[in-house]
Parts: structure tokens; C-alpha cells; sequence
């Protein structure tokens, strides 16, 4: 079976793609923007909220060794679905919660997942944004890799551990081998 592909927005794209690489499956985790109405933006363009994208990953994905089911649930994990354009210190809609689908198998899983979260009572009142993808934008080269470039910065050595760790703690089945 060949490479499939998840678009998920969960703050800081530093963040989610960070998480994403340790997947087991993972083949890649792009940051980058969509959900816009500006072509092709650039990283100031869309912290400034006036493009209406949202910072986001693309995951790509060996589906034998990990469904989007599994996807769902580590991102789920490692932001807050209930905050609306707000991720710890990052305010704009720029930073909401959202999953661009890529089919309509994907809008169905993702939607029942919403629901099954909010039926557990793992959380309520989740705001997360459930839209089509239209089109993924790249982000800069230098915004790719961003946490493993820069471990000391101080936002990624402030935001970015206690992700992982959560994730490791919840989801350390479905983290690669280091």
C-alpha cells in the first residue's frame, strides 16, 4: 500500500511537526499553512491573522503501520481541542484547532473521533474546525525541522517537552525507536 496523508493544526507548527516525527509510521511532517484565502503566504503574513490560514502539519504516513485513527489520537494529545485560536501562549486564528480532511473516509473518522472524545468525557466542548484541504502551503525552509535545529530556543524549550511527554506517556506505543 503506498504513503497516506494527514493536515492537522494544533497551534505553533513547531510543535505539532516536533510530535509528529517521533510517530512510528511517520515518513514525514511538513509544516506549513492552509484553511486561507491568501495564495501561497509567507510566516508573517499569517502570524498576522490577516490570511485567515492556520499554521499546520502534513503528515505522511505508512498506513500499514499506522492508521489516521492513531493519528487523531496523538494529536489530539498533544494540544488542547477545547481553546479557540489559542494554544498555551499563541492567540490568533492562525493557531486553532483544526483538521483539514483529504477524503470523505477521513471527515467521517475524524468527526466520530470528535464525538467519542466528547462522549468519554476526555473533554467538552471541543471547538476543533473539521474542513476539506484545499491546498497545503510549505512553510519556509527554516521553519522545517524547527525544534531539532533549535532545541535551546526559548519557545520550543518551554512549549515543545511537555507535548512529547505527554505523548510518551499516553502514546509511547506508537512512538518510533530512538
Amino acid at each position: 500500500m503506498s504513503s497516506a496523508q494527514a493536515t492537522v493544526a494544533g497551534g505553533c507548527f513547531w510543535c505539532v511537526e516536533a510530535a509528529f516525527k517521533r510517530v512510528r509510521g511517520a515518513e514525514s511532517a511538513v509544516s506549513g499553512y492552509c484553511g486561507g484565502h491568501v495564495d501561497d503566504p509567507g510566516y508573517r503574513e499569517v502570524c498576522s491573522g490577516s490570511t485567515g490560514h492556520a499554521e499546520a502539519v502534513q503528515v505522511t504516513y505508512d498506513p500499514e503501520t499506522i492508521s489516521y485513527e492513531d493519528i487523531l489520537e496523538v494529536f489530539f494529545t498533544i494540544h488542547d481541542p477545547t481553546t479557540e485560536d489559542r494554544q498555551g501562549p499563541d492567540v490568533g486564528s492562525q493557531y486553532r484547532s483544526a483538521v483539514f480532511y483529504h477524503d470523505d473516509e477521513q471527515r467521517e473518522a475524524v468527526e466520530g473521533y470528535i464525538d467519542h472524545l466528547e462522549d468519554s468525557g476526555e473533554y467538552s466542548g471541543i471547538v476543533t474546525e473539521v474542513s476539506p484541504l484545499e491546498t497545503f502551503y510549505r512553510a519556509e525552509e527554516k521553519h522545517q525541522d524547527y525544534f531539532e535545529k533549535n532545541p535551546n530556543q526559548p519557545y520550543c524549550r518551554a512549549q515543545i517537552p511537555p507535548k512529547l511527554e505527554k505523548m510518551e506517556q499516553k502514546h509511547g506505543d506508537k512512538l518510533a525507536d530512538t
